[in-house]
C-alpha cells in the first residue's frame, strides 16, 4: 500500500512542478508563494476545526490530532525548513528550464545519503556509491546541456538556488520520519495529519509577514503580480501529493529511502511537461542526463534494500 501511494505522491508532485512553472511565468514570486500557502491552509483548516470539534471520528484518516508547544515547535521548524526550499526552489524555477529542473531535484536521494555519511558517519555499499557517482556525473552533463542554453552552472546563481532547495528539501524528508517515527524508534511520534496541516498554516503566516515586509513596499518597481488559474492548482496539487507521502510514511513498513527515491521519480512527469507543452529545447542531451538519475535511483534502491 505505501509503495502504490509513493507512487501517486510522485505523480501529483510532478504535476504540481508543471504547474508551478506556468504560474510563475512573467509573475511575481512571492505573491504566489504566499497564495499557495493559504490556499494550502484553507485545503486542511476544516480537518483542524472538525477534529478539534469532535465531529471528524479520531479513527478515520482525515483527523488531526492534537498537542501543545511542545509538538508545535518541531512543526514551526519544519515550516522554516520547507519555505526556505521553497522560496529558492520557486525563485530558481522561474528562470530557469523545466528540464534542468527536474534532473536537479531529482538528487535529492543522493544528498540525503551524502547527508548521512558527512553527518551521522554511515558508511555506503557498493550500489549506494555506484548511485551516488551516477548522479554526480548527470549533474556534470546535465552542466553541458545547460551550457546550450546560456546556462553556466558554475556561476549561475538560479543553479545555485535549485540546489539549495534540492538540498533543504531532503534535510525536510529526513526530518519528516524523526516527526512520525515512534518514541521507542528515536522520534517524536507526531500524528501526520497534525504535521501537514499545520505546517501550511505556519507557512502561510510566514508568507504573509514576508508579503507585507518584504513586496508589497516595493511591488510597483519590481515583476508585476497577475492572476493565473494554475495558481490553485498548484496547491491542489501539492497538497494531495504530500497527503499520499506522509500517509505512505505512517504505514509500518514505509521505508523513507524508498519512499524519497519513489517520490523523486516526479521528475518524468514534469520533464515531460516541459517537453510538450512548455517547447523547451535540448530535449535529447538532457533525456540523457535524466536516463542516468533514473538509473542512479535504482542502484540506490538496490543498495538500500
Amino acid at each position: 500500500m505505501w509503495l502504490v501511494l509513493a507512487f501517486m505522491s510522485a505523480a501529483f508532485l510532478g504535476i504540481y512542478d508543471s504547474l508551478k512553472k506556468k504560474a510563475l511565468k512573467d509573475n511575481a514570486v512571492i505573491p504566489i508563494l504566499f497564495l499557495n500557502t493559504l490556499f494550502s491552509s484553507l485545503i486542511f483548516l476544516p480537518f483542524i476545526v472538525l477534529s478539534a470539534t469532535g465531529d471528524m471520528p479520531a479513527d478515520s484518516i482525515f483527523h488531526v490530532g492534537s498537542g501543545g508547544w511542545e509538538m508545535h515547535k518541531y512543526i514551526v521548524l519544519k515550516s522554516l525548513i520547507v519555505l526556505s526550499s521553497w522560496i529558492l526552489g520557486y525563485f530558481g524555477m522561474k528562470h530557469l528550464p523545466l528540464t534542468i529542473v527536474g534532473p536537479i531535484n531529482a538528487t535529492r536521494p543522493v544528498m540525503v545519503l551524502v547527508g548521512a555519511l558527512l553527518v551521522f558517519g554511515e558508511r555506503l555499499n557498493g550500489w549506494q556509491w555506484m548511485g551516488v557517482l551516477l548522479a554526480v556525473a548527470s549533474f556534470l552533463l546535465l552542466s553541458r546541456s545547460g551550457k546550450k542554453e546560456g546556462i553556466d552552472f558554475k556561476h549561475d546563481h538560479w543553479i545555485y538556488m535549485i540546489v539549495g532547495a534540492a538540498a533543504l528539501g531532503a534535510i525536510s524528508g529526513l526530518y519528516d520520519k524523526y516527526l512520525m517515527a515512534s518514541a521507542s524508534d528515536g522520534g517524536v511520534g507526531l500524528d501526520r495529519m497534525m504535521v501537514q496541516s499545520w505546517y501550511n498554516i505556519y507557512q502561510c503566516v510566514l508568507m504573509g509577514i514576508m508579503l507585507l515586509l518584504l513586496w508589497w513596499p516595493k511591488h510597483n518597481q519590481t515583476t508585476p503580480f497577475h492572476w493565473d488559474w494554475a495558481i490553485i492548482g498548484v496547491s491542489l496539487f501539492l497538497s494531495t501529493a504530500d497527503f499520499m507521502y506522509f500517509y505512505s510514511l505512517s504505514l509500518p513498513s514505509a521505508m523513507i529511502s524508498i519512499v524519497s527515491m519513489i517520490r523523486r521519480g516526479s521528475v518524468v512527469v514534469s520533464f515531460l511537461f516541459g517537453a510538450l507543452f512548455f517547447h523547451e529545447k535540448n530535449l535529447r542531451a538532457k533525456a540523457i542526463d535524466l536516463a542516468l538519475v533514473l538509473l542512479g535511483m535504482v542502484f540506490l534502491y538496490i543498495g538500500s534494500r
